[in-house]
């Protein structure tokens, strides 16, 4: 972090400076206080920051930012501190005139955020998003990680609720936006898909007018942004509908998916050392970032031929013999369908394995998700599928007759089931809401998650 005065913060937040101060570290974790630190007490449902006030300061921050005066200490006292700390992610943000590329959608954005970082690091030192630091709190962190020294920010928006994405995009005024999809991850809160459709475009409220959306052409509910808004609209598919880009002569081999990708009326080659429709989708969301910063054709597809998967969205490595796709993270009807059609695509002599578990917060649909889920196994092809959790007993009940199922709600019984089913050259995909906790099944079977 560059340097802040603690006064333009007081300035920011509307309220007294307490001290004279130069800040170069905003900090909510009294563990870790480095000289010339500003506290910000964050209240939670579980922890309130302001009980360590005392502690910090004592510990050398030069002052707090709180929601009520904490006697004998240097405070700037705000309304909600939560808001505070996006306020002053702002104030920093607009230090830099960089390009900005906030990124949302209900399934694949921590991946399109990932392909994005690879192909703007070809030109600029690039700050991303790291782990799930997606929300309101995380976000402008990652914002106040910034330095001189870098050119790009990629930033993750994730929400649960209405607004959050909203505050988000105020606090990082993204330069361009990118909206992968409209799924059903959050409908409990959010009550339909035309309510997760409303809160993932709050992505827009802190961009100028004239900044770019690229978007989804093949997404039903995203294809017709590029008539509905007055602000540039960029848009891909992978299915031939009409497009700013598209992606033909798909193949996938090993791993790795080569295809074309086609824009202005030429072709590129491009190597994704990644499978599935969807990730092709995310390469081209990020060649289009590419393009729109500038940067050269051959630059771009350095950085798609750079990205590695990373935590735990679709690593696949061979493990006894088996191909095993771990996408344990999390889980939605679509990313279910984007996991069966990697493995149903998966060159193997062997058989085609699902173990799928429950999808978690889809409130008064998930007997009806889990359904359609059910639906999607009868239809990918594959030999088998072991349903783990209540919710996904629903997937065994509606995947068909004409494949090996097995359900149940105990882990230690699953991974017993596994042991005496796979053999030599099968393939399984691992999917589930990462509530499940399929990775430790993983753990279990193979000796690593």
């Amino acid at each position: 972090m560059e340097t802040l005065t603690l006064k333009e913060i007081a300035e920011k937040l509307g309220t007294a400076c307490p001290v004279d101060a130069e800040i170069t570290e905003i900090s909510t974790d009294t563990r870790n206080l480095p000289e010339n630190c500003l506290f910000l007490a964050l209240r939670g449902k579980k922890f309130n920051g302001h009980d360590f006030v005392k502690q910090a300061i004592e510990a050398g921050a030069v002052a707090a930012v709180t929601d009520t005066q904490i006697e004998n200490f240097p405070c700037l006292v705000v309304e909600d501190t939560g808001k505070a700390l996006l306020a002053i992610a702002n104030l920093y943000r607009k230090k830099f005139s960089v390009p900005v590329v906030a990124v949302t959608g209900s399934v694949g954005k921590t991946t399109t955020k990932e392909l994005i970082a690879c192909v703007l690091s070809e030109r600029f030192n690039t700050l991303r998003t790291e782990a799930n630091l997606n929300n309101e709190i995380g976000m402008p962190k990652t914002i106040l990680q910034f330095t001189a020294e870098q050119e790009a920010m990629v930033l993750e928006m994730g929400m649960n609720h209405f607004g959050e994405i909203a505050n988000m995009s105020r606090s990082a005024e993204p330069t361009i936006a990118v909206i992968t999809n409209i799924g059903f991850s959050h409908v409990e809160n959010l009550g339909s898909q035309e309510g997760i459709k409303k809160a993932k475009l709050e992505i827009l409220e802190g961009m100028p007018e004239n900044a770019p959306l690229i978007t989804n052409a093949d997404d039903l509910l995203l294809c017709k942004l590029k008539q509905e808004l007055s602000r540039p609209v960029y848009t891909f598919s992978t299915k031939g509908n009409a497009a700013d880009v598209t992606a033909e002569d798909i193949r996938e081999e090993n791993g790795v998916t080569t295809f074309s990708i086609c824009s202005d009326g030429k072709k590129r080659l491009a190597v994704l050392p990644a499978i599935g429709e969807h990730n092709i989708q995310n390469a081209l969301a990020a060649y289009l970032v590419g393009k729109l910063t500038g940067m050269e054709e051959q630059e771009i597809l350095c950085g798609l031929a750079s990205y590695q998967p990373v935590g735990m969205r679709q690593n696949i490595m061979e493990k006894n013999g088996q191909i095993i796709i771990a996408d344990c993270y999390n889980a939605s009807p679509d990313s279910m369908q984007a996991g069966l059609n990697v493995l149903s695509h998966y060159l193997t002599e062997g058989r085609k394995i699902a173990v799928l578990g429950d999808m978690l917060e889809l409130g008064n649909m998930t007997e009806e998700l889990h359904a359609k889920v059910g639906e999607m196994v009868s239809r990918a092809g594959i030999d088998a599928v072991f349903c783990y959790g209540e919710a996904a007993e629903r997937i065994a009940e509606h995947a068909g007759n004409k494949i090996m199922k097995f359900c149940t709600t105990q882990p230690e019984i699953l991974v017993e089931k596994l042991r005496e089913t796979v053999q030599e050259g099968d393939v399984l995909l691992f999917k589930a809401s990462h509530g499940m906790h399929l990775e430790e099944i993983i753990h279990e079977l193979y000796g690593e998650e």
